[in-house]
């Protein structure tokens, strides 16, 4: 008879591996499903390479065109600088004379006739030419398209509004400038070629100073520069931390501040304030004046229309109304 079967005998188990788990491990191997795409796992560098692919397709939108010009970022965000890509792009920022710190060429860069002015114009204006390997210029344009040709343009310089209307007036009562200040600000406009387009105007019409506020406007890109046709070099844009604050102080230092409006208090053809100090200020197409704005105007300027057309193009309304200042100042000369 068996030890085991005696009674209060205990069976002893031998030492080593037992085979199987005993359905212990079963429930673990439940709801896995299939194994996940390369792609799929965050951890894969296939996952990494697909999120690549999505950004640069993201970036070089509809069509695979040539890249919008990017900005880089410096200390709390200001804009440090900004880079024009493609080949298209950069040969007419060159053309338009917009300032540039460095022409970055792609090394064994397949030459055409772009690529060729492009090294022409730059070297031309003793714009420095840098020679980078493709991924250099992938990580310096955060993976644009850039053909093998980036334009780096510093960061406009951008004056203090109050300070700038200041000068402006000083200048006038010491008889350094021959008309009276006439400056335009601008009220929610965000398009730079917008922008550029009034700086034509300005500088076409004998205005001295374009003023655009701190925040929610467009500023001076490598597409305003090429819209203002070169006017702003000639013509400086200052910048105001609270438009309406700088409303103010123009006021004091004696300019009247005529505003834009389709509803207006006066037409524009029955300005009686041609001759002296202005500060003009344009709102947005859409929304046009702010309320704040509006109200702290010492005037509302409109432009007679055709009834069937709602507004003017921000730039055709600084246009038209900045000719007829000039054509009212030189008549009473």
């Amino acid at each position: 008879m068996a030890n085991s079967s005696r009674s209060g005998a205990v069976r002893k188990l031998k030492k080593g591996p037992v085979k199987g788990t005993g359905g212990l491990g079963r429930k673990a191997l439940e709801g896995k499903g299939p194994t996940p795409k390369a792609e799929e796992r965050t951890y894969h560098k296939a996952f990494k390479n697909k999120q690549l692919a999505e950004r640069s397709a993201a970036k070089r939108g509809p069509g695979g065109g040539t890249a919008a010009p990017r900005r880089s970022s410096g200390p709390k965000g200001k804009a440090t600088e900004e880079l024009v890509t493609g080949r298209n792009s950069v040969v007419e920022a060159l053309r338009a004379g917009i300032p540039a710190k460095t022409l970055y060429v792609a090394v064994r860069v397949d030459m055409d006739e772009r690529v060729r002015e492009s090294i022409k114009l730059a070297t031309e204006r003793g714009i420095p030419l840098l020679e980078a390997h493709k991924p250099e210029l992938d990580r310096l344009t955060e993976d644009a398209v850039h053909q093998g040709l980036v334009l780096q343009i510093p960061p406009y310089d951008y004056e203090d509004a109050v300070d700038t209307a200041a000068d402006i007036m000083a200048s006038w009562k010491k008889g350094h400038i021959t008309n009276a200040p006439l400056i335009v600000a601008l009220d929610g406009i965000t398009d730079p070629r917008n922008l550029g387009a009034i700086i034509r105007s300005v500088s076409a019409f004998s205005g001295q100073a374009v003023v655009i506020p701190e925040r929610r406007s467009a500023g001076v890109t490598a597409s305003a520069w090429k819209t203002s046709a070169g006017a702003a070099v000639r013509v400086p844009v200052a910048k105001a931390p609270n438009l309406n604050r700088a409303i103010a102080a123009f006021q004091k230092m004696g300019y009247f501040v005529l505003g834009l409006d389709g509803d207006g208090d006066v037409s524009l053809p029955d300005l009686a304030l041609a001759k002296d100090p202005i500060c003009l200020v344009v709102g947005s197409e859409g929304k046009g004046l702010s309320r704040l704005v509006r109200e702290n105007c010492d005037q509302i300027v409109s432009i007679p229309i055709n009834s069937a057309m709602e507004s003017l193009n921000a730039s055709m309304a600084v246009g038209i109304s900045l000719y007829e200042v000039s054509k009212q100042r030189a008549a009473q000369k």
